[in-house]
């Protein structure tokens, strides 16, 4: 065995990796970094926004935060109370996804009306996917109520490495069926494939326990559809199988779908409503609790909202939370339209929703871009070279950790486990008592041993290193990220005016000037008024969000009841510019 291998290995005991005993006739995944997942702290949650009102006791949730952590945060309420999850997370398929921003009616001076924008990256190294899945399924897990069911949405790439992963999690005995969903369509580039065309995806059906919720469905038979014998068959039709299409015609039609075109709001692999619909209708009864926690466009919480179930969100992506709190809102006017319109109308009682960030972090909007910005701003020199480093600065090796989130112990591993070993045996032979790296870990809060565990870590293996932590969490005001947006917003008598709105993040990625723009309000995607602020949690009773082709008010009738007024701009990229006005 070779001294680098050797190291390794003995790096591997220390952090009693790869100890788990075998147990007979019961596979288990492994792979490089694999650690048991026992224990998590609590993260607090932070109330933003409220939209309707409780019912029963009971108002809907909403988070913007890292899954884990808002999972971690789950727990001590809702442990064992969720009855149904759905997830479609990353498929590590090596995709970066993007989705175009438009300026609003086209009304600037010159051609910069669109662009693309990273929505979230899928590119993993299969190691750090798979701890990355194992930590959330185990959360997940115990969430999951007694009678609760998990659906996993996958395609080609990770789905059977998840199923097994799935098996030692949920158990092997609570794998109900592999589901087959047939997308639906072909893209012209797919088509040119020389073998069998790829078009569908697979959804991992586990429940938690034998004695589990399921509602039976069928699909209606055709009108005069006739046995082979001749006979018109009687019943309530064809039970649904294991294959499904959920077209708009093949739909239990308990809800009314739109066409998936109608549905559309722009996100990157947003699901269709009848999919949902199929999975909510079948695993869980009204009232019950959903949860989704790669939340992405909603398509989740808007089918459970339509359908009078309760429900959770989440997404690390605050374009995402934006996304679907737009959604939600439509939904909710929709069904008050209907109530005013036919008051015996059934409408679902469980439509008011809360907004939450997850331990303060609400500096980075997208994780996607956050890299960027903390190179740029901490002005590191790049190394293109580099797979474990972000940057270097002063003679020092930068690594940025995982954003929005606490930096734990855990978090060393992939540095730990890819660090130039070689390398440093040779910087050890040269200068024995020198440290073999300078390191410099970036970070968005952090727990109190991390730097000391990183030293004690490759000390065991005989090397020292010298650790530095920034965190950002405590230095961000040394730091300019971004340029902050502004806007003139005044009072003229009983009303409110949004005379001026310049986001300058926006402009700068449209390349645009603020001259060149002829009207503010193409650049806005929503307006929200609190007539009534308390300083603390955002309530409007303006929310001043037009179709794609229509612009924003802008002036806006003051209530006589008024107290402080708060005004929240939210422009095409999601960022947001408030002001409270006082009175």
């Amino acid at each position: 065995m070779s001294e680098l291998n050797l190291k390794a290995e003995q790096h591997m005991e220390s952090l009693d990796e790869f100890k788990f005993e075998p147990i007979k006739g019961y596979p288990m995944l492994r792979w490089k970094g694999k650690r048991p997942f026992e224990s998590t702290q609590y993260y607090p949650a932070q109330l933003k926004e409220t939209y309707g009102e409780e019912h029963d006791g009971w108002i809907n949730k909403i988070f913007w935060g890292d899954n884990l952590q808002v999972m971690s945060h789950l727990l001590k309420k809702y442990r064992g109370q969720v009855d149904l999850i759905y997830i479609d997370p990353p498929f590590d398929s090596k995709a970066d996804y993007k989705r175009v921003i438009d300026v609003r009616g086209q009304k600037t001076k010159n051609d910069s009306t669109t662009f693309e924008e990273k929505q979230y990256t899928d590119i993993w190294n299969n190691d750090e996917y798979l701890q990355f899945m194992y930590e959330r399924l185990i959360l997940l897990r115990e969430l999951l109520s007694e009678k609760g069911s998990i659906y996993v949405h996958m395609d080609e790439h990770r789905d059977s490495l998840v199923r097994l992963m799935m098996d030692e999690v949920f158990g092997a005995q609570n794998f109900k069926r592999e589901i087959i969903w047939r997308i639906g369509w072909i893209s012209g580039y797919k088509s040119k494939a020389n073998q069998w065309i790829r078009n569908h995806d697979t959804i991992l059906y586990y429940t938690k326990s034998s004695d589990y919720t399921f509602n039976k469905k069928y699909i209606p038979y055709p009108e005069g559809y006739r046995r082979r014998d001749g006979g018109i068959p009687e019943g309530q039709g064809y039970p649904i199988e294991d294959t499904w299409n959920c077209s708009d015609l093949d739909n239990l039609n308990s809800i009314q779908i739109m066409s998936f075109s109608s549905e559309k709001v722009g996100y990157p692999t947003q699901k269709n409503e009848n999919l949902l619909q199929r999975i909510i209708e079948c695993s869980s009864n009204e009232g019950d609790l959903i949860f989704d926690c790669f939340m992405g466009s909603g398509t989740t919480q808007a089918v459970a909202m339509k359908m009078g179930r309760r429900f959770i969100g989440a997404d690390i992506n605050l374009g995402a939370v934006d996304t679907t709190v737009k959604r939600l809102l439509r939904i909710q006017q929709e069904q008050d339209d209907k109530s005013n319109l036919f008051s015996a109308t059934k409408t679902s009682k469980y439509a008011g929703f809360e907004v939450y960030n997850v331990n303060n972090y609400d500096i980075f909007r997208n994780p996607v871009e956050a890299k960027d910005l903390l190179i740029k701003a901490l002005e590191l020199q790049p190394l293109p070279n580099s797979t474990l480093y972000d940057g270097e600065k002063d003679g020092r090796m930068v690594k940025i950790m995982p954003v929005n989130r606490i930096a734990t112990k855990a978090d060393l591993n992939e540095l730990i486990n890819n660090f130039p070993y070689a390398v440093f045996d040779k910087r050890l032979e040269e200068a024995p008592n020198k440290p073999v790296e300078h390191i410099t870990l970036v970070c968005m809060g952090h727990e109190a041993e991390l730097r000391g565990e990183l030293i004690l870590q490759l000390k065991k293996m005989g090397y020292n290193i010298d650790v530095e932590v920034l965190d950002i969490l405590r230095d961000k005001t040394e730091l300019e990220f971004k340029r902050d947006a502004s806007a003139e917003i005044v009072v003229d008598g009983d009303k409110i005016v949004v005379r001026d709105f310049y986001p300058m993040n926006l402009l700068q990625k449209l390349s645009l000037q603020q001259e060149c723009v002829e009207d503010w309000k193409v650049l806005v995607d929503s307006i929200k008024i609190d007539f009534n602020y308390d300083d603390a949690v955002f309530t409007p009773s303006i929310i001043d969000i037009p179709e794609k082709k229509e612009l924003v008010k802008g002036v806006y009738r003051i209530p006589a009841d008024h107290g402080n007024i708060k005004v929240k701009i939210t422009d095409l990229l999601n960022e947001s510019y408030e002001e409270v006005i006082k009175f």
